[in-house]
């Protein structure tokens, strides 16, 4: 999965592979991966354009929204 830099409140890179619909967050503050599964292929292109608003996006789109599991 290929993962894209990004720069919004913890989020260092998120990456989306829709064949598993999976989306990926990396967290800067500790180094966690986080895997969210069956994430819409929607969600992902409007996670990657909210700029600013990035983190917010993701804390109420994502995080809330989906199941998530803690990959290292």
């Amino acid at each position: 999965m290929e993962m894209i830099k990004v720069s919004g409140g913890k989020l260092q890179a998120i990456g989306y592979d829709p064949v598993s619909r999976t989306l990926q967050q990396v967290a800067f503050s500790d180094g966690r991966v986080i895997r969210y599964a069956a994430v819409s292929q929607e969600a992902f292109p409007r996670l990657k354009t909210a700029g600013r608003s990035l983190w917010s996006f993701f804390r109420d789109d994502i995080e809330d929204e989906y199941s998530a599991g803690r990959v290292k």
